[in-house]
């Protein structure tokens, strides 16, 4: 059985803050980092071996990075939350606060659904670094693919949807929120169902979520504050469902690396979501792209001699 160590776990835990948000798949690189490092390495880090503590351990490190999220966008989930129990107690929808969290609670269910059914096969049968690098590469033509189509035209405008143009005064995370607002339920369910891909390794959740976006018209700094307001939910929810998994009898040698990896994930998350606001308000998917399909297939090809 794999012991995972303080080190392994501080190290898995900074990969997972990062790569969770950044669109370049944290499944995906959990899986292809150890086995493109080989020896203890590997074996302490692969999912699928039995007895494997990894996968217990990556539970605690979503929830950790999902915590991060919580607290960078606590003034939006503020308004969310308050906007949700208004509908509910005036059994209307007519304040934007009201529209932005049944939007957002619309646009989780359907991989909410998928995630139940799918997660635990997909992942044992995915799991492995080929399909992983295989999938890498995929999910750097997807995020290439929204932003030719963007350029090219092909990508839905809607009113007020193709460059953030703050309202005089207001904050602009405030006038995002309002602006996504503007999505209709159906396009939130779309960009929202998207994160179902992500149930393949290697395809990144925020990747995803954002070219979908992009392709409804939504501006790279308004797909990106989606994106990151629709994993939240989604993260923290799969990570409650099982972090139990950790305090079994055969994983409690690891909580104590668990719980170092954790703060290294909040920390790592914190900070990228920082960067990643700000990045998206010039630049877009296009860097992240080429990174993706040349590392996936240059790890495929280095996985398959």
């Amino acid at each position: 059985m794999s012991t995972l160590t303080y080190p392994e776990a501080i190290g898995v835990g900074l990969l997972q803050g990062v790569t969770e948000l950044f669109p370049v798949s944290s499944l995906g690189h959990s899986i292809l980092l150890p086995a493109l490092i080989g020896g203890k390495i590997q074996h302490d880090l692969d999912m699928t071996a039995e007895g494997s503590s990894y996968l217990a351990a990556l539970v605690a490190l979503h929830l950790a990075t999902a915590l991060a999220l919580v607290v960078y966008f606590w003034q939006d989930w503020v308004r969310v939350v308050g906007g949700l129990f208004s509908s509910i107690r005036h059994r209307r929808v007519e304040s934007r606060n009201e529209k932005l969290a049944w939007l957002l609670i619309l646009s989780t269910i359907p991989v909410g659904v998928a995630g139940l059914a799918l997660e635990k096969a997909l992942r044992n049968a995915l799991g492995k670094p080929v399909p992983a690098a295989v999938f890498l590469a995929l999910n750097g033509l997807v995020l290439l693919g929204a932003e030719r189509l963007k350029r090219g035209g092909t990508g839905r405008r809607r009113a007020g949807h193709a460059a953030p143009v703050d309202e005089p005064g207001m904050d602009p995370a405030v006038a995002s929120d309002h602006r996504l607002t503007r999505l209709g339920y159906g396009q939130g369910a779309w960009i929202g169902a998207a994160q179902i891909l992500a149930l393949f390794p290697g395809i990144s959740r925020s990747g995803v979520t954002m070219s979908a976006g992009i392709l409804r018209g939504l501006h790279h700094e308004d797909a990106a504050r989606f994106s990151f307001l629709l994993a939240t939910p989604v993260i923290l929810a799969a990570s409650v469902l099982k972090v139990p998994e950790l305090f079994k009898p055969e994983n409690s040698a690891v909580l104590g690396p668990v719980l170092a990896g954790s703060v290294a994930a909040f920390a790592a998350g914190y900070v990228s979501v920082r960067f990643l606001t700000k990045y998206f308000e010039t630049r877009s998917l296009t860097p992240f792209a080429v990174y993706c399909f040349l590392a996936g297939v240059g790890s495929a090809v280095y996985l398959s001699l």
